[in-house]
């Protein structure tokens, strides 16, 4: 990428590309690229769980209180996704783990990745139902050739939405594990749209403050901008 945002000082742009390969599914850099160990198979199921209570507090730091305290929490069961608190906003929060990344990351099985995210609600109906199709997948033993075709037969079968307009999402967790590179990186918001071409948006121009990725297997583009401070208010390095 060569656009780099001037105005917010210590943000880390390679970390940036990193945080945006590991956990929003956009196969952004090569193994040799990538920092930190490789994970070429899925580990023991019991190291991708955390206990109930403490996943749901983390799920909620995705966002300002304002908006989590409000919102669907989901959590990691043992075939997928299990809502353990119902929400009254539309929005909902969840921690994302390594397979949310594109199938091409190294980090896909990675059994730290700790990744708190909240959906608004155009997002949690068309973006979030295959993420959770993936972990179901993942859950299940396939490997990555057979999720891709999984999610290639969805998508061709409609039976996974295009993403709607206006679907976003925070991630502004300083609590989060994004990659063994970054930790949880920078405090962003996400926005998905139909797979185009990032730099109609401008990401890669001079300054521009954005970045972004398509995802051609997941059929989107996301786009990520870096704010100021955490979900807590506190100022984001």
């Amino acid at each position: 990428m060569k656009g780099r945002n001037r105005s917010l000082p210590g943000v880390k742009w390679g970390a940036a590309v990193v945080g945006l390969a590991v956990i929003l599914g956009t196969p952004l850099l090569t193994q040799a690229q990538a920092a930190g160990a490789s994970y070429p198979a899925m580990s023991a199921i019991d190291q991708y769980r955390m206990p109930r209570e403490a996943e749901i507090k983390l799920a909620r730091t995705a966002a300002p209180e304002s908006i989590s305290r409000d919102a669907e929490i989901l959590i990691l069961g043992e075939h997928g996704f299990e809502t353990a608190v119902k929400g009254k906003n539309g929005f909902v929060c969840t921690v994302q783990r390594g397979w949310a990344a594109g199938l091409d990351d190294p980090q896909f099985w990675n059994p730290k990745v700790r990744a708190p995210i909240c959906f608004n609600a155009a997002a949690a109906r068309s973006y979030l139902p295959r993420a959770l199709k993936k972990t179901e997948w993942a859950l299940a033993g396939l490997t990555k050739a057979q999720i891709a075709e999984k999610l290639k037969t969805a998508f061709d079968n409609k039976e996974l939405a295009a993403v709607e307009a206006g679907a976003m999402c925070y991630m502004m967790s300083k609590d989060g594990y994004l990659s063994d590179r970054d930790g949880h990186w920078h405090s962003h918001v996400m926005f998905f749209v139909p797979a185009v071409d990032p730099n109609t948006w401008g990401v890669d121009a001079p300054d521009s403050p954005l970045l972004g990725a398509k995802n051609e297997a997941e059929r989107v583009t996301i786009f990520l901008l870096p704010v100021r401070k955490w979900s807590d208010g506190t100022e984001s390095e």
